[in-house]
């Protein structure tokens, strides 16, 4: 595994790709601070910066650099060195810096600016660690993407296709059934639905944190009904899952691809 997570770390910080996404970030959050309210407001904004740009950067740069990282597992993969290995240093090191990147681009400004007040610093932390969690869950799903891929064009169009689909149609989707559909008693699937999503259960991990109802919107408040203080659980779970699920079927395409 190391060896790999050694050209993992080295390839990244060559293509520079982490430090603009840091840095984004950093200018983001600077002027989200800038212009708004109080501590809650930025994280709400940063919160809608998070669920567009951690998913999309993500599985652009785990597919691209899956194919950058192929030769270097071919000529591994001639010596005895388990697949397993070479697959975890490459998971490992891509989510680990951008993690790392995430964290240095939101967190930094909350620290020369003041958290401010218990509940802000709350806030702040559930929100790095939804996006770490989306970090877990798109780079397993940009390995699987760039593993059963032959071409490198096709898994990048799958990949921005995915994210598309699941940062912006999901929710139009069950808006549109929401108002087609609203004079039949739809909550529970809709909740359902909506938890499906790893985008919208980590938007609504950070908003019930927040707990200002008017953000939290209709599935927000039909969690707080049906489970009350257990909701954040509730909404941890299907995130846990989605890091769990396409992480094994990555690891699985790379077992069973002929290199």
């Amino acid at each position: 595994m190391i060896p790999m997570l050694q050209l993992v770390l080295r390839d990244l910080w060559r293509s520079r790709w982490p430090a603009a996404y840091g840095l984004f970030l950093l200018a983001t959050s600077e002027a989200l601070f800038a212009f708004g309210e109080n501590r809650a407001q930025a994280v709400a904004s940063l919160l809608t910066v998070t669920v567009l740009v951690v998913p999309t950067m993500t599985l652009a740069l785990g597919v691209s650099q899956c194919f950058d990282w192929r030769y270097c597992a071919e000529l591994l993969l001639a010596q005895p060195v388990r697949r397993g290995a070479i697959f975890a240093g490459q998971y490992v090191g891509l989510t680990l810096v951008l993690s790392l990147s995430f964290v240095f681009g939101v967190g930094l400004p909350f620290l020369w600016m003041g958290l401010g007040s218990r509940a802000a610093a709350q806030a702040l932390a559930v929100l790095l660690a939804a996006g770490i969690l989306l970090t877990l869950v798109f780079g397993a799903l940009a390995l699987l993407l760039g593993t059963a891929s032959e071409q490198r064009l096709p898994a990048l169009g799958r990949a921005f296709s995915l994210a598309l689909f699941l940062c912006v149609v999901y929710d139009g989707i069950l808006l549109a059934a929401a108002t087609g559909l609203a004079d039949y008693r739809l909550e529970k699937p809709l909740l359902a639905l909506a938890l499906l999503n790893p985008v919208d259960a980590a938007r609504l991990l950070v908003l019930l944190k927040l707990d200002v109802a008017a953000l939290t919107g209709y599935t927000g408040a039909v969690m707080q009904q049906f489970f009350g203080a257990g909701a954040q659980s509730v909404a941890l779970l299907p995130l846990a899952l989605w890091v769990a699920v396409p992480a094994a079927l990555a690891y699985r395409a790379y077992q069973r691809r002929d290199f």
